[in-house]
C-alpha cells in the first residue's frame, strides 16, 4: 500500500494542515492590526490639512506652468507672423523669381 493510492490522502491532509496555517495566521494578524494605536481625529485633520496645503500649491504651480506655455505660445506665434511680413520690394505670395516683367 505504498502505491499511488497512498498519495491522495497525503496530499489532501497537507493541504488541509496547509490552509488551517494560515486561516490562524490571517486571524492573528487582524487581531494584531485592531489592536494598533489608531490614529486620533487631531492627527487625521492635520493630515488633511497638510494634503490641503500641499494641493493648493501644486494647483499654483500648474497655474504658473501653463502661464509659462501660454506666453511661449504667443511669442512663437509672433515670430512667425513677423516672418510672413513680406520683404521690401516682395509681394505677399510672390517670391523674387518669379516676378514679371521686372
Amino acid at each position: 500500500m505504498n502505491g499511488p493510492e497512498v498519495l491522495v490522502p497525503v496530499a489532501f491532509f497537507i493541504t488541509v494542515a496547509v490552509i488551517v496555517v494560515n486561516i490562524l495566521r490571517f486571524k492573528e494578524r487582524a487581531r494584531g492590526a485592531s489592536m494598533g494605536s489608531p490614529l486620533q481625529v487631531s492627527e487625521i485633520a492635520s493630515r488633511l490639512d497638510r494634503m490641503e496645503q500641499a494641493i493648493d500649491s501644486i494647483a499654483v504651480e500648474v497655474e504658473r506652468i501653463s502661464e509659462g506655455q501660454r506666453f511661449t505660445t504667443r511669442l512663437l506665434s509672433e515670430r512667425n507672423e513677423a516672418s510672413a511680413i513680406p520683404v521690401r520690394g516682395e509681394r505677399v505670395g510672390e517670391r523674387v523669381g518669379d516676378r514679371v516683367g521686372g
